[in-house]
């Protein structure tokens, strides 16, 4: 009896410090004007912290304002590359700057909504978390041919493959989707195409590759689990709930249509690779940063589990620097970030757009459109603004 009331307690005095952080945050309402923290709430270098700000607004994504030709122009070296899904022309540089949710900076047109390109992902990996959290998967390590047995996970290598493998996207698979080969994804910069058509497949969980067709397998994947657009899932179990605005948009390819329960409903993308994607403004980025960034919740509400998201940050055995669909910036790998602590997480996407989650400081950053090479001495000098 005794042991029960002690743990009784304990999960009482967990629950109130949850809560009591939960309070400690600000939440906007939507369609809030998000508040800005008052002089010396924080400690804080306003100089510095300008300056972070100046250098990403100086320092604009190089490619073009027209994203259809800065998708065809970055990934020109990709056999059969085309544009398939929606395209958007782009707005200039935008962020925030958070801190317990208090809006210590901002720049551009944060309302504005523009593509996010592999930023979805992480939204997607939030789908998959979200599937786990209520019992639609049992386990992220179970193989996903025992869920969608229509043919996609076939074969000695394909059976293979888990739910974690897509997700850290170490699976490897082969195959084709919406018409788009696997192997004529970012082909290796040496080699000829032959070499990589027909190499040796990786088993599941040892080698990493950036891949957008398996993203897309993983989105379908989620679909017949779901059984219903993803896009309707990610409203209803999270962005309604959130506040988010109305304005947000995630498009799958024109013709990535598929029939379950005898509904059509469209496969949307975990990018925009090839077009498509999610179409999101500033202000609904850090709304879904700040679930990350407060473990999960929203106000007082749990809406991810906070096991969900500790195995998303977790470092994945081929790539210290990727869990599931977020980056770490951990040392020992090719995306750590000098200067930046090396527990802080974030979701990255072409034209440089991201998402940095610093849950042990309560800092949120969301930037876009900043050049890609410029993001790490962009954060570093966001974190110089914080030096005593």
């Amino acid at each position: 009896m005794k042991s029960i009331l002690y743990l009784l307690a304990t999960l009482f005095i967990l629950s109130s410090i949850a809560t009591i952080k939960a309070q400690e945050y600000y939440f906007p309402e939507r369609y809030e004007t998000w508040k800005t923290a008052e002089k010396n709430q924080f400690k804080l270098d306003a100089q510095q912290l300008n300056k972070a700000v100046d250098f990403a607004k100086a320092n604009q994504y190089s490619g073009s304002s027209d994203l259809r030709r800065a998708i065809l122009k970055g990934f020109e070296r990709e056999p059969f590359h085309e544009i398939l899904g929606p395209t958007k022309k782009r707005g200039g540089p935008a962020g925030m700057i958070l801190k317990n949710g208090y809006l210590l900076a901002s720049w551009g047109d944060t309302q504005r909504v523009d593509m996010t390109f592999s930023v979805t992902k992480s939204f997607l990996s939030t789908v998959a978390g979200l599937a786990e959290d209520q019992g639609l998967i049992k386990s992220i390590t179970n193989k996903v041919a025992n869920y969608v047995w229509d043919g996609t996970f076939d074969g000695e290598h394909n059976s293979k493959i888990t739910w974690e493998h897509l997700l850290q996207q170490n699976s490897d698979w082969s195959g084709e989707l919406w018409g788009l080969k696997d192997w004529a994804d970012r082909p290796p910069r040496e080699g000829g195409l032959d070499d990589w058509r027909f190499r040796k497949l990786n088993e599941p969980g040892t080698v990493m590759e950036y891949n957008d067709v398996r993203v897309n397998v993983l989105s379908y994947s989620l679909t017949n689990v779901w059984r219903k657009p993803l896009p309707l899932v990610l409203k209803e179990e999270l962005m309604d709930k959130i506040g988010a605005t109305p304005t947000w948009r995630w498009y799958g390819y024109d013709h990535a249509w598929t029939v379950i329960d005898g509904m059509q409903m469209k496969s949307v993308t975990g990018g925009g690779h090839s077009g498509a994607g999610l179409f999101i403004c500033t202000e609904d980025m850090a709304r879904f940063g700040m679930v990350f960034l407060n473990n999960g919740r929203w106000k007082d509400q749990q809406l991810i589990s906070e096991d969900w998201i500790k195995k998303a940050t977790t470092p994945s055995v081929p790539n210290v620097n990727y869990g599931y669909m977020w980056w770490l910036n951990q040392k020992g790998g090719s995306r750590h970030w000098e200067g930046v602590p090396q527990h802080v997480f974030y979701a990255a996407g072409f034209g440089g757009n991201f998402i940095v989650v610093d849950q042990k400081n309560d800092l949120l950053i969301v930037t876009r459109w900043l050049e890609p090479s410029k993001i790490g001495e962009f954060v570093k000098q966001v974190y110089e603004a914080f030096k005593d």
